[in-house]
Parts: C-alpha cells; sequence; structure tokens
C-alpha cells in the first residue's frame, strides 16, 4: 500500500466519469472539505486487512500529532504499477474507513475519474509519503517524526577561548548580533512580520522581482541581477576548483520510491515538490546530494583516490517553504546552489578535510563582500562526537574569534554528527544560513558508495556536504541587508566593483562629444571593464544623479575639456571626488579592483537610449 498523506486547509473534487466498469454507484457531485487531512491511496497486490489495520493506526497517530480530526480517503491509482484487483482495492479501502476511531472518516468514490483542486498547509509535517505492507510498516515521515520528537537540544555559548557556557548564563552586551542570533534559533519563528529592506533594493536598483504567474518564492531576475547571479556562481565555482572539486550536473527530480529515497524519507522529512508521471511519484531535489551520491555509487573507488570531490552548482533547488517565509531574497522555493561534496576514507581524513573548507568558507564570503562581522557562527554535534573531537570544535572557535552558538545534542538524529554555518543576521533580526558544512555518517551506506581500503576490503567513506556561499539568491540579500544598513548610517552603499553590472558610465554633455565617448567606451570595452554610455536628451546634473542611483561606481563626464586632455575626469562614488587620470592609470585602477574575479561583458545595451524602462 503506497499513500500520499497531507494535512490540508481544504479539499474539492467531483466525479466526472466511471474509469472502471467495478466503480461505486454513486450520485456524482461536488464535495467541499476543510480543514483535512488526505490520504491519496494506491492497494497493491498483497495487501490485507492486516496491512490495512497498520495503514490506519499510522495514520491516526499522525493526525493526533498535528491536531487534525478529519480525514479523507481518496482511492489514487497513479501511485503504483502494482495494483491490486479492484475488488480489493475497495475491499481493503472500506476496512480502513470502517477502523477508524475518534474521528470524522471519509472516503472518494472507489473507480471515478475525479476533478480537484486542493489547498496544503505549509506546516513541516504537512506532507509525507508512506509505504505499508503486511508484515510491515515502512514509512517514510512518522519514523523520522517520532526520533524527532525525542532530540533534546541544549544550547550553549562557546568563546574562542573553548570555554562552553550555558545560553542563560552568557553576557550578550558586547555580543548584540549573536544574541539576536541565538534568540531567532531557539525561538524558530522563520515567518516575517514586515518586508525587510532589501525588497526596496533589489527592486529600486532593477536586481529582481516577484514573478505573478509563477508560484511564490520563484523569483525573476533583470538584466542586472542575472549579470550579479552570473558572477558570484562563477566566483564561487572558480574557488571550488581551485579547492579541487569536479564539477559535474544531475537531474533536478527523483522516483521518490527508488529505494535509496524511500530510506532517506524514511529518517528526514523534507519539504519537497512532487509531480506524479506515467505511474511515478517524483520530487523536484531540494539538494545536489540525491544525484552525487547516486553517481558516486557507480564509482570504483580506492583509499587513494580518496579525498574526491564533487560539485554542482545546482539551477535549481527546490523546497516547499511556507508562505509566511517567502519574502524577497531571503528565503525561496527555488534557488541556486553550489554544493560541494567530499568522499573521505576515515574521520581523521573528513576532519582534515573539514578545515580547509571551514577556510575556503570565510574566505569565498570575503570575497563576495561578506565579512566576518557581518555573520554569526552555529556549531552544531552531538554530545559523543564532541567529546572525541574537543579540539577540532575549539580550534574553529579560535578561527572564528569570537563567540559562537553550539548546538549539542544528546542522541544522534540527523545523519551528520557535527555542522557548522555562517548566519547572516538581517535589518528585522531574522537570521539566514549562508555558507555550511556537514559531517555525513550515514549516506554513504544508504546510497551504496564504497570504496576499496589498503586491505583490498569494500568500505563506507564519511561524506562532507559543503556549500562555501550558501545559495547565490541569499548572498545577493546578505549584500542587500547590508547595504540597507549603511544607508541607515548615512554611508553611500555599493557593489563591490567586480560585481557592479555598470562599472564606468560615460555622460557626453552634448551629442557633439559622443562619437568620442563611443571610442573611449570601446577602448575601456576592451580592457575587460563593464562601460555604458548615458546618451539621453537630459540635463547633465539629472544623468549624474540618476548614476547616483544605480550605484555606478565610476562617471566620466566628457567635455570639450576631456575631449581636448590626456587625461579624464572621473567622478569616484567612493569618495565623492572627482580625480584627473590618465586613460591606463583609470584601467589600472580597476584591474586592481577586479584582481582574481570572474569577468563579464555589459548585460544590457550600451547607450541607455536603447534600453527600455523597468517598472517597479
Amino acid at each position: 500500500m503506497r499513500i500520499l498523506q497531507l494535512h490540508c486547509d481544504s479539499i474539492e473534487y467531483t466525479p466526472t466519469k466511471k474509469e472502471i466498469k467495478s466503480a461505486e454507484e454513486i450520485e456524482p457531485k461536488k464535495i467541499s472539505i476543510e480543514e483535512v487531512v488526505v490520504c491519496f491511496t494506491a492497494i497493491e497486490e498483497g495487501d490485507d486487512s492486516d496491512t490495512a489495520k497498520n495503514a490506519i493506526i499510522d495514520i491516526q497517530k499522525s493526525m493526533k500529532q498535528i491536531g487534525c480530526n478529519k480525514l479523507l480517503l481518496y482511492p489514487y491509482a497513479h501511485l503504483s504499477s502494482n495494483l491490486a484487483s479492484p475488488g480489493t482495492g475497495l475491499k481493503i479501502l472500506k476496512e480502513m474507513q470502517e477502523s477508524c476511531t475518534g474521528i470524522d472518516a471519509m472516503r472518494a468514490p472507489f473507480g471515478w475519474t475525479k476533478a480537484f483542486s486542493i489547498q496544503v498547509k505549509g506546516h513541516p509535517l504537512a506532507e509525507s509519503s508512506k509505504v505499508f505492507s503486511k508484515d510491515s510498516i515502512k514509512e517514510k515521515t512518522s519514523t523520522a517524526l517520532e526520533s524527532e520528537s525525542k532530540i533534546k537540544s541544549y544550547w550553549y555559548i562557546m568563546t574562542p577561548d573553548g570555554k562552553m557556557e550555558e545560553i542563560e548564563k552568557f553576557n550578550f552586551s558586547n555580543h548584540k548580533q549573536l544574541e539576536i542570533f541565538a534568540k531567532y534559533e531557539s525561538a524558530k519563528k522563520r515567518s516575517v512580520d514586515e518586508p525587510p529592506p532589501h525588497i526596496n533594493l533589489m527592486k529600486k536598483l532593477a536586481i529582481a522581482d516577484y514573478e505573478p504567474a509563477s508560484d511564490p518564492g520563484n523569483m525573476r531576475f533583470y538584466p542586472n541581477g542575472r549579470l550579479i547571479k552570473s558572477q558570484i556562481e562563477q566566483y564561487v565555482t572558480d574557488k571550488v576548483h581551485d579547492y579541487g572539486g569536479v564539477e559535474v550536473e544531475t537531474p533536478i527530480m527523483y522516483d521518490s520510491h527508488h529505494p535509496s529515497m524511500e530510506s532517506y524519507f524514511n529518517r528526514f522529512p523534507a519539504r519537497q515538490y512532487s509531480i506524479d508521471s506515467e505511474g511515478r511519484h517524483l520530487f523536484l531535489r531540494f539538494s545536489a546530494c540525491f544525484g552525487q551520491f547516486l553517481m558516486a555509487s557507480d564509482f570504483q573507488l580506492s583509499y587513494k583516490n580518496l579525498p574526491y570531490k564533487l560539485y554542482e552548482l545546482t539551477r535549481y533547488s527546490f523546497r516547499r517553504e511556507q508562505s509566511g517565509e517567502l519574502v524577497g531574497l531571503r528565503r525561496l522555493r527555488a534557488f541556486t546552489m553550489p554544493d560541494c561534496h567530499a568522499f573521505c576514507k576515515d574521520m581523521s581524513q573528513a576532519i582534515d578535510e573539514f578545515r580547509k573548507r571551514f577556510d575556503l568558507s570565510r574566505e569565498v564570503l570575503s570575497g563576495l563582500g561578506i565579512e566576518e562581522n557581518d555573520y554569526e557562527t552555529g556549531i552544531r554535534f552531538t554530545e559523543d562526537f564532541y567529546n572525541k573531537n574537543k579540539e577540532l570544535i575549539k580550534q574553529l572557535v579560535s578561527k572564528v574569534g569570537k563567540p559562537v552558538l553550539v548546538e549539542m545534542w544528546k542522541e544522534q538524529f540527523f545523519y551528520f554528527v557535527m555542522k557548522w554555518e555562517f548566519n547572516f543576521v538581517d535589518n528585522l533580526g531574522k537570521a539566514s544560513a549562508l555558507s555550511t558544512d556537514q559531517i555525513d555518517v550515514e549516506n554513504a551506506k544508504r546510497y551504496g558508495i564504497t570504496f576499496t581500503d589498503e586491505k583490498n576490503k569494500q568500505q563506507h567513506p564519511i561524506i562532507l556536504h559543503n556549500s562555501p556561499s550558501g545559495a547565490v539568491e541569499r548572498v545577493i540579500y546578505a549584500l542587500l541587508e547590508k547595504f540597507a544598513k549603511q544607508i541607515k548610517d548615512g554611508k553611500r552603499p555599493q557593489f563591490p566593483l567586480w560585481l557592479a553590472p555598470t562599472q564606468v558610465r560615460v555622460i557626453p554633455l552634448k551629442n557633439d562629444f559622443l562619437e568620442f565617448s563611443n571610442d573611449l567606451a570601446s577602448k575601456l570595452t576592451k580592457q575587460n571593464i563593464r562601460v555604458d554610455i548615458d546618451d539621453r536628451n537630459d540635463t547633465i546634473s539629472k544623468r549624474i544623479r540618476d548614476a547616483e542611483k544605480e550605484w555606478i561606481s565610476y562617471v566620466l563626464v566628457i567635455g570639450e575639456k576631456e575631449v581636448k586632455s590626456t587625461s579624464l575626469s572621473v567622478r569616484d562614488r567612493t569618495t565623492g571626488d572627482v580625480r584627473q587620470l590618465s586613460v591606463e592609470d583609470f584601467v589600472k585602477e580597476i584591474h586592481d579592483a577586479i584582481s582574481g574575479k570572474p569577468i563579464s561583458k555589459l548585460n544590457s545595451p550600451i547607450l541607455l537610449s536603447r534600453r527600455p524602462q523597468i517598472m517597479v
């Protein structure tokens, strides 16, 4: 028996026609039900009364946990290609309904094609997929939920000297941002009560906006935003390549009934997008783990190959976040995630690699313009791992150089025994993880990943899960939130020059100087500098103001003096000054500022008069 269980605000269905000869005799009419658990159910060969009882026991247990007392059993043959006979299917569905106690149990008609609409709730327990048989209950979520309910977290603050203090006793007077992060983590309130300031900036700077024709949490990126994203993607990818990552590409959807997937969801519930196709129940990936692990399971690995590092820039990963959490670029349902897994021969090698990736991630964030004082560190581990690896944890905290939040579990629940993450705290006091890494001790066995050790025996590697930057969209969110704070403090914000959509704007005083401006722009473009020309028929003061509003780093006003001179009048946004520089010195200054960073061409027409106005 296969069941897709959904906790719903409402479902509405209408039987339209008989699909099989033995369909139940009913009078077709529209049915509407609110506040209900809907179980889409496929009865398979071998299912019997015991299967029905086991299923209902489990369903009622989970319904009690979420506080719902209405159940709709909805026959849904598309969940399986191994269906029982129609007679058996109907008999078992009736037995399931009759086995219910203390709840309002309903059943959609068997053997009919039905039109339906459904509104699923957004909480973490709202969606689960389960498999039942005569001999055992193999379900994908309730085991995980039962285990999760027993896990207990202990919260501490660890200082750079390695001392741990209970969070309630720590003096946060000199660490206000850490205090905000600690309270946010313990409260687990992810929804927002007002729009964060980066939303206004992402629209004002024509970076991104909501897409009303798509699912919430799927954004549109304008030319400026696409260029910024592309630069970040290339920068992180280059850094991972330098580290030794081997780039691959994997599918975005997987069969939820693949043995490895069933085992995974049996332990770890997740909010995923689901797709039914040709009798198979697929889900859209929420990380690159699935594809990389399945790929690695086909490799013949030797201990000499390890650590082996697979990398993918997932465009996109998907996660059905709750609607109240979907605000701007902070938390999305479709996001771009750089994902690097390292397969290590033992814990000693994994810890050595773990240290390298910690340094890599700090370097990546700094290169993106997110410095150490912009984020707080969270480190999480089991008590057993901490007792065996205190020095590792102390070394990481010492590198951070300021107190960090610690969460310790008495027992292992997750597939990892330790993880850390760098968390950006925004202007509304919300924390969002950027870089992260995990020490995974389970998934190699789950996916059948092995290597041959020094004694020619097969072993399962330890897997590290690292995103050096976190989601690319979230990096942009963090930068914009940082800039919003600078504006509030009376400072002039500016993208790092290598990320600026336009690095130089040329403004001819009048059309007589347009030819010279074009020649100058061409010279700068050949030097891999993104330059455009404001040739619009506006006053010079308005065009300079517009360049200020767009945060253009350098503005070159071209008049009679500049045409006849060998130097340029350079308006520098950073200092607010106008400096005289030769073309050669100006180019060198820009090249020095963007050294070691990716290079992209301008992503818009070079003449502003050729660009459409984006209405935001």
